[in-house]
């Protein structure tokens, strides 16, 4: 087809042209002339004509290209021969008078490609995440990681999950490892032994540091508060669950008709309680989880044991104290009981033996008015089986708490360990003594069916111990608030639902003045207690200071004779 017969077309519409072009060669690709015009097929609309010219490798595209078809042919020439000489190809020549452009394709062994680098983010996105990395890193408090139940991978999971570094570790180990010291760590691994616990503390209550041992954990900030939340926290609901027993006596006992009590007052103390329990206990099984090595040193402490008892006390108090209308509607079962009193009877068997082997917590080393705790448990559980209706049960518990209860008061009596005085902040733990006989002669009584000698005997111990602790008036004042003072409230209650139970039988003037009396002395304690300790728990903030007793380093201790044959060997190489 000629160029006259193919330079006409119709209005606006393009046509296609047939190029006489050189055969190409094997090695050749032939572009047809740019600026051809194209004619649509009759019958469709004219469209105007797009451009568009794509590199010939991801690094051209930075090259402003034509996108329209108001640019001439020349620039879309010179356009495509710059892409072109980019490419994989070789512009090889363009024929004279001719509007085809050839290209040839280069040698195999001369062809040389290389990898167009991936646009990474901004610099500054990534200053940002190299600043969070290190705010994660300076934040990490690793410290802490030794009493720990699962040593911080909880904790590193968690940030994992929100977007932190995974490779935490790496980052920050060796900066808080020289802070820490491998030192701290490594002795935070295993529980010292009691002698440890005796060579690092001092106190008869074992609480406070001597002045020549270090702490495992840092001594010069504020620990975690799980860290900081001992076992003896247990003691509150245990006194306010105490309370809720005496007004529920009180409400219902025939010498106290005349105060006209009901008993709206002890399903008010109860559901205190039962709250304080749970919240106490919702906590303590968050140390558990998450500080299980605090736990377990509290456990292998030679005084902090016996709290242990605290919370299935509470519980039995809980159950003894439960609303009139709700144990009149619905008794106990007895399966109750033998819940309660099984882990009791495990720590009994545990502790107990401990007393009787002659070893490091022999009865005579670690005696202590905290001892009574593991003893309060077995009348309080006589008391609560013989109420349900059990016989052989509260029988079998109630003279393993008197067996012991025999041993330990004597033993407290001389103070063999130490013969030391209490520090003023512990002689609210003295009021123990008056909770085993209280406790003890109500529980006889309901085993028996009346308040017999037996019972009498043990309320007048009970009450002759009460007496020698409350005229000495100075011997609780001047000494800051701890959690120690909870101590008061149990047995002063116990006392008072004695004193009660004894105004039943002998019902005269004298007595009913001492129901009043123990019972009011008994209730505005706890209320000022309770006072006490939400001012010093929320506002002050200062109830729950650091632990110090878990935290004693693992070291060993020589042996008395060892350390007399170093000190005589000292003296003869002086000498010499």
């Amino acid at each position: 087809m000629d160029d006259e017969e193919g330079g006409h077309g119709h209005d606006g519409f393009l046509c296609v042209y047939a190029i006489q072009v050189p055969p190409p060669r094997r090695s050749e690709v032939v572009l047809p002339p740019l600026e051809t015009q194209l004619h649509p097929p009759e019958g469709f609309p004219a469209v105007q004509p797009v451009s568009i010219s794509l590199p010939a490798s991801p690094g051209s595209f930075g090259v402003p290209t034509p996108s329209t078809a108001t640019a001439d042919s020349a620039d879309l020439r010179r356009q495509a021969m710059a892409n072109a000489a980019r490419g994989p190809h070789r512009l090889a020549a363009q024929d004279k008078g001719s509007n085809s452009v050839r290209f040839t394709q280069p040698d195999r062994d001369a062809m040389m490609c290389r990898s167009q680098p991936i646009p990474g983010p901004p610099l500054a996105r990534l200053a940002s995440r190299a600043g969070s990395r290190a705010a994660a890193a300076t934040n990490w408090d690793r410290r802490y990681d030794s009493f720990k139940t699962w040593s911080g991978k909880l904790e590193r999971q968690i940030a994992h999950l929100a977007g932190g570094p995974d490779d935490f570790d790496d980052e920050c180990g060796a900066d808080v490892g020289d802070v820490v010291g491998s030192h701290r760590t490594s002795a935070a691994t295993s529980v010292p032994e009691v002698d440890l616990f005796y060579a690092a503390l001092e106190g008869p209550e074992l609480d406070q540091l001597k002045a020549s041992e270090d702490l495992v954990l840092p001594s010069d900030t504020t620990w975690p508060f799980l860290l900081r939340f001992p076992i003896s926290a247990f003691g509150i609901p245990m006194g306010v669950s105490s309370q809720a027993i005496l007004w529920k006596v009180i409400a219902l006992s025939v010498p106290t008709t005349f105060l006209h009590v009901t008993s709206k007052v002890n399903l008010v103390l109860w559901c205190v309680s039962a709250a304080l329990m749970l919240a106490v206990t919702a906590t303590y099984a968050c140390k558990v989880a998450l500080y299980f090595e605090a736990v377990r040193r509290e456990y292998y402490h030679p005084i902090r044991v016996n709290f242990f008892f605290a919370p299935w006390v509470t519980c039995l108090y809980l159950a003894i104290g439960v609303p009139h209308a709700v144990a009149t509607a619905t008794r106990l079962p007895h399966w109750l009981w033998f819940v309660l009193m099984a882990p009791l009877l495990c720590l009994a068997l545990k502790i107990y033996g401990q007393w009787m082997s002659g070893g490091q917590r022999r009865l005579s080393k670690v005696a202590n008015p905290s001892n009574h705790l593991s003893l309060l448990g077995k009348f309080v559980g006589a008391q609560l089986g013989a109420t349900m209706g059990l016989r052989e049960g509260p029988l079998f518990f109630f003279a393993v708490g008197l067996a012991h209860y025999a041993v330990l008061f004597v033993t407290l009596y001389q103070r063999l360990p130490t013969n030391e005085t209490l520090p003023k902040e512990l002689h609210q733990v003295f009021f123990l003594f008056v909770a085993a006989p209280s406790v003890s002669s109500v529980a006889w009584s309901k085993i028996t069916g009346e308040f017999g000698h037996a019972s009498r005997v043990a309320f007048f111990v009970g009450m002759f111990l009460y007496a020698s602790l409350g005229v000495r008036i100075n011997f609780f004042r001047g000494f800051r608030f701890s959690l120690a003072w909870w101590a008061y409230t149990s047995p002063m209650a116990s006392a008072a639902a004695a004193a009660i139970r004894y105004s039943t039988e002998v019902d005269n003037a004298f007595t009913k003045a001492l129901c009043v009396a123990l019972s009011a002395v008994a209730t505005l304690t706890v209320a000022a207690l309770l006072v006490t300790t939400v001012v010093h728990a929320f506002v002050l903030r200062n109830l729950f200071p650091n632990d110090i007793c878990i935290a004693i380093t693992e070291r060993k201790v020589k042996p008395i004779m060892e350390l007399q044959e170093s000190h005589g060997n000292d003296i003869e190489a002086t000498a010499a």
